[in-house]
């Protein structure tokens, strides 16, 4: 799996995620003028990451996927 290049473009897709993910909860946490311009911008960017991660997740299991 680990020479697989749709394994890498998904595990990439997947830590984009987490790492907008963190931004926005940091901004929230912090609050401020950054979280007021910024809160719902990060969390559209993070709505689309995960729908391409999870878009690459079910073609990853659809195109490798085993069995019956």
């Amino acid at each position: 799996m680990a020479d697989d290049p749709l394994f890498w473009v998904m595990t990439v897709a997947v830590l984009a995620v987490v790492v907008i993910l963190m931004v926005g909860i940091g901004s929230f946490g912090k609050g401020g003028k950054f979280n007021q311009k910024n809160a719902n911008k990060i969390m559209r960017w993070r709505i689309g990451a995960q729908l391409i991660a999870v878009l690459l997740i079910l073609l990853f299991v659809y195109l490798r996927g085993e069995g019956a």
